[in-house]
């Protein structure tokens, strides 16, 4: 053989193996990529190529499958009582994609998930039969906050203190996730996602961080007691009435003139809302420990999933003193989920400590094997047992005869704080409503709840709104229902 043939040889050789190198390559690793691309229309045609796995409820599914006509999907998802539950599910669509629960188990719902297949299934690239997704939501407490909300705009959560099992969790205006379900729901998608400026696609109870207004003042006692600023909710504190922030010439006013918030224990100042006491303690104590108790019962955390990742509830660094005293009212730059007070009274009622909030209790496959369980999802002490109880006390004073006694629930012990917090520049808007409490029975069964409700607005007039008024009443039917 010549050298110009032998050349041409292995030239040949190299680009038959060069070949070889790049079929692999895009079998193997661009093969796989190109299969998870969310564009390759196989993988939303694999993903709806048979009924759904479903979002369980109490035993029950809340979700279901539909066959659809003329489409290569040959399924769509389905919803029962898709208003009352939009707020937990999310939706599954498929033209838009897949939000919360929907998203995030869109795997075993669809049965794409690899911990679903068998070895046989491995072998013979069969689609596994699709999991179930099992919430802890409780259908009475769900209900009750739902219909309780009405046509308010607002959010309200319910957790099991002692679990830390999310009972319930609505937000208002809502929407049917079957409308948008299909690929030719553009229109109703268009209402909802960007005409509607009320946002009913937008989960309040968890992604809508507002000032917490009152409801705040629960971890400014929490930190002026932890730190022995006073040793008692009954000990007399040092706020002068009126308080004026300090470096400045502004006034803190209570919302009650007459109340008797001068020099105001704990005790009463959460039971008038003396905004002075308040205002005055953050401010000895300093933004620094006022901080750090916000941030052990989650504040500033922006890695809470439940297992929706929700958004950061915010208290703010970088402030001076009259700024400081403006957070221990819940104002400034201060915003916190519903989610988040709940978790505060959630942590007061447990005894100081504070049980991973989640909705989720299972993700099982189809045949009722756990792929994952949530039971266990750990917890954290937040306050000392002796701080917890004397504030639980305080608050079942507000309930009892203070601020918020439309909470109140014959045969419960029932604690609470409310909270009316300012909305707009210099307070130009409608204000946001608030109520947080827990409840526990004092029958045989021992149940508890801890509750945070949020009313951004319900129409009502301005010199109407307040917690007690509009966001209490909530809660009692929440907590109610949750009691059984």
């Amino acid at each position: 053989m010549n050298k110009t043939i032998r050349r041409a040889a292995v030239f040949s050789l190299l680009l038959v193996l060069a070949l070889l190198v790049r079929a692999t390559w895009v079998q193997g690793y661009e093969g796989k990529a190109l299969a998870d691309d969310k564009y390759n229309r196989r993988k939303i045609i694999a993903q709806y190529a048979q009924p759904l796995g479903d979002i369980i409820v109490a035993g029950s599914p809340v979700t279901g499958s539909k066959r659809t006509e003329g489409s290569d999907l040959a399924y769509k998802r389905t919803y029962t009582d898709g208003e009352l539950y939009a707020a937990v599910t999310g939706y599954s669509s498929q033209a838009y994609g897949s939000t919360q629960l929907e998203g995030i188990y869109s795997g075993v719902l669809d049965g794409t998930d690899t911990r679903l297949k068998s070895p046989l299934d491995a072998l013979t690239r069969k689609q596994s039969e699709p999991g179930d997704v099992l919430t802890t939501i409780d259908p009475a407490v769900q209900k009750a906050a739902f219909e309780a909300l009405g046509d308010k705009k607002g959010a309200a959560v319910a957790i099991d203190p002692r679990t830390g099992r999310i009972l319930g969790m609505a937000s208002t205006p809502s929407y049917d996730p079957s409308k948008i379900s299909g690929t030719t729901d553009g229109d109703a998608w268009k209402r909802l996602s960007e005409d509607d400026k009320d946002r009913p696609m937008l989960n309040r109870a968890l992604r809508q961080p507002l000032p917490p207004g009152s409801t705040f003042k629960l971890v400014v006692a929490a930190a002026a007691l932890e730190d022995g600023l006073y040793a008692s909710v009954d000990e007399r504190t040092d706020s002068p009435d009126p308080y004026t922030l300090p470096h400045t010439r502004t006034v803190l006013e209570n919302e009650n003139k007459s109340a008797p918030c001068a020099n105001a224990t704990i005790r009463t100042a959460l039971q008038y809302s003396c905004n002075n006491v308040f205002g005055k303690m953050a401010a000895d104590l300093g933004q620094d420990k006022v901080r750090a108790m916000a941030e052990k019962f989650g504040f500033n955390d922006a890695e809470q999933d439940v297992p929706v990742r929700t958004a950061k509830s915010l208290y703010p660094s970088g402030m001076d003193a009259a700024q400081t005293a403006l957070t221990g009212i819940g104002q400034f730059d201060v915003t916190a989920t519903p989610l988040q007070i709940a978790m505060v009274s959630a942590a007061l009622a447990n005894d100081g400590v504070l049980e991973s909030p989640h909705m989720v209790s299972e993700v099982v496959d189809s045949d009722g094997t756990t792929l994952r369980s949530y039971e266990d999802t750990g917890s954290r002490r937040i306050v000392s047992s002796g701080t917890a109880e004397q504030l639980r006390s305080a608050m079942v004073t507000v309930v009892e005869d203070g601020t918020g006694t439309n909470a109140r629930i014959e045969g419960a012990e029932v604690g609470g704080k409310t909270g009316t917090a300012q909305h707009g520049t210099d307070n130009s808007g409608t204000p946001y409503a608030w109520f947080t409490a827990y409840a526990k029975s004092t029958g045989e069964e021992g149940k508890e709840v801890a509750v945070a409700v949020l009313v951004e607005d319900s129409g009502a007039a301005r010199s109407e709104v307040s917690g007690n008024g509009l966001a209490a009443p909530i809660a009692q039917k929440m907590m109610k229902a949750a009691l059984g």
